[in-house]
C-alpha cells in the first residue's frame, strides 16, 4: 500500500525543462513564442470566420481547411501558453492532469490532422481527375462523413494512448526534457515496463503517418498524370496551382512529424527533437493560414470583400 501511495504521489506533478538551457535568451524566446502564438490563433480565426461568412468559400476544400484551423488553435493553445509561462516565470511545474490533457489534445490533433490532409488530397483528386462529377462525389454528406471519421478516429486513438500512459508508474525523475508533455519523453520517465506500449505506438506511427502519406502521394500521382495530359502550359499551371497550398502544408507538416518520430533516438538528440517539435507545434499552425491566404485567390478575394464591408 505504501508503494502504491508513493507511485500515486509521483503522479501528481512533473517539471517541464523546456528551453531552460537558454535562460540568458529567455526574453527572446518568450517574445518569439508569443508572436508565433498570437499570429497562429489570429490567422486561423480569420480563416474560420471567412469560411463561415463568405458564401464563395462554402466549398469542400474550405470546410476541410476550417477544420485544420480549429486543430491548429487547439494544439497551440494546449502547449504554447504553458511554455510562455515557464519561460517568463521560470516555474516549470505542471500537474499530472495538465500533462495528461497536453498529451491527449496533441495526439488528437496530430492524428486528425493527417486524416484531414488525406481527405483534402482526395478532394483535389476528384476536382482534377473527376471534374465533371466533382459536386456529385464531393457532396455535403461525403464531406461531413470524411470530417466526422477523421475527428472520431483521431479522438479514439488519442484516448487509447493517453489512457495507457496514465496507468504507468512514474517513480523516478519527474523532469520532462521537452517543452510539453510529449508521449515519447513521458515513456522514458516511467519505471513501468513500457516495451508493449512502445511497440503499439511505433505500429500506430506507421499507420497514422505512413498510410495517410502514401494515400496522399497516390492521389497526387493521379493528379500529376491528369495534369500532364493538358495541352497548354497555362492550363497545366492553372490546374496545378489549385493544389499548391495543400502540397505546401503536406510537405511542411508530414516531413517534420515523420523526421521526428521515425528517426533513431539517442541521448544527445533531445535538444534537436525540441527544435523539430517546435516546427510543427508552433510554425506550422502559423504558416497554415498564411499559405492558404497568400497562395489562394479565392481566399484573398474573400479577405478583400470582408474588409470592404467593414471599411
Amino acid at each position: 500500500m505504501g508503494e502504491n501511495l508513493k507511485n500515486n504521489t509521483f503522479k501528481e506533478d512533473f517539471f517541464i525543462l523546456a528551453f531552460t538551457k537558454y535562460t540568458p535568451l529567455k526574453a527572446v524566446v518568450f517574445l518569439v513564442v508569443l508572436i508565433i502564438y498570437l499570429v497562429s490563433v489570429l490567422g486561423n480565426l480569420i480563416i474560420i470566420i471567412l469560411v463561415g461568412l463568405v458564401s464563395q468559400l462554402h466549398k469542400p476544400m474550405y470546410f476541410f481547411l476550417c477544420n485544420l484551423s480549429v486543430l491548429d488553435i487547439m494544439y497551440v493553445s494546449s502547449i504554447l501558453p504553458k511554455l510562455l509561462s515557464i519561460t517568463l516565470s521560470g516555474d516549470t511545474f505542471i500537474s499530472f492532469h495538465g500533462c495528461f490533457i497536453q498529451m491527449s489534445v496533441f495526439a488528437l490533433c496530430i492524428d486528425t490532422y493527417f486524416l484531414l490532409l488525406t481527405a483534402m488530397a482526395y478532394d483535389r483528386y476528384v476536382a482534377i481527375c473527376k471534374a465533371l462529377h466533382y459536386f456529385i462525389i464531393m457532396n455535403r454528406r461525403t464531406c461531413m462523413l470524411l470530417i466526422v471519421i477523421s475527428w472520431l478516429l483521431g479522438a479514439l486513438n488519442s484516448l487509447m494512448c493517453s489512457m495507457l500512459v496514465s496507468m504507468l508508474n512514474f517513480c523516478s525523475s519527474h523532469e520532462v526534457n521537452h517543452f510539453f508533455c510529449d508521449l515519447k519523453t513521458m515513456l522514458k520517465l516511467s519505471c513501468s515496463d513500457t516495451t508493449s506500449l512502445e511497440t503499439i505506438i511505433s505500429s500506430e506511427g506507421v499507420f497514422w503517418g505512413m498510410l495517410p502519406f502514401t494515400l496522399i502521394l497516390t492521389s497526387y500521382g493521379y493528379i500529376i498524370s491528369t495534369i500532364m495530359k493538358i495541352h497548354t502550359t497555362f492550363g497545366r499551371l492553372k490546374t496545378f496551382s489549385s493544389c499548391s497550398s495543400h502540397i505546401t502544408v503536406v510537405i511542411i507538416y508530414c516531413f517534420t512529424v515523420l523526421i521526428l518520430y521515425m528517426k533513431p533516438q539517442s541521448e544527445d538528440s533531445m535538444e534537436k527533437d525540441k527544435v523539430i517539435s517546435l516546427l510543427y507545434v508552433a510554425l506550422v499552425p502559423m504558416l497554415n493560414p498564411l499559405v492558404y491566404s497568400l497562395r489562394n485567390k479565392e481566399v484573398l478575394k474573400a479577405i478583400k470583400k470582408v474588409c470592404g464591408k467593414i471599411i
